[in-house]
């Protein structure tokens, strides 16, 4: 049976759980959501998977997954220090075809940088969709490494977050006070 290992990772935010399959990143998700677990047994429906919970040593958690888990931890460590503007770690995007378009445009938007959903609409392709690519966005299962964080309403409002609004002013204060 293929497995998607994952591990928590504690932040100065919130808990995330990081998820691998087959050397990528598949899920950096916000263990406060409602939608983590079933975002969780998604992927596995999808991957055709396990969901296998790990510690960052236990011996469960072995090869491309637990190097993939290792380097976004690292990654995310450099972030929340404000020393990672842009992200290495290989990632798994699973959805729809239209899902996936939106995904790929939430890696346009520039580390301290936000855009509004129709902005992401129209990078997309779908510029008359705008409630569709929301959608689309709240339903990331790939948090921080497809920043959605940064995505803001049309007057420039903080809007919705996964991992709640606090998550989001926390981490968009980060970025505008980080440098590389």
């Amino acid at each position: 049976m293929n497995r998607i290992s994952i591990r928590k990772y504690p932040s100065e935010c919130g808990v995330l759980v990081l998820g691998a399959f087959r050397g990528r990143l598949c899920l950096c998700d916000w263990k406060a959501s409602e939608r983590y677990r079933r975002e969780a047994e998604r992927l596995a429906r999808a991957l055709d998977a396990e969901i296998v919970e790990t510690e960052a040593t236990e011996e469960g958690c072995a090869g491309a997954e637990a190097e993939i888990l290792e380097q976004a931890a690292q990654e995310l460590d450099r972030y929340f220090a404000g020393k990672c503007v842009r992200f290495e770690t290989p990632l798994l995007l699973t959805g729809t075809d239209f899902q996936i378009q939106v995904r790929e445009a939430l890696r346009e938007i520039g580390y301290g940088k936000t855009a509004s959903y129709a902005e992401i609409a129209k990078r997309a392709g779908h510029p008359a969709a705008v409630r569709a690519v929301a959608n689309a966005i709240a339903g990331n299962p790939i948090s921080i490494f497809l920043p959605c964080h940064r995505v803001v309403g049309s007057d420039g409002s903080i809007t919705g977050y996964r991992g709640g609004i606090e998550a989001k002013f926390f981490l968009l204060n980060l970025e505008s006070q980080s440098t590389d």
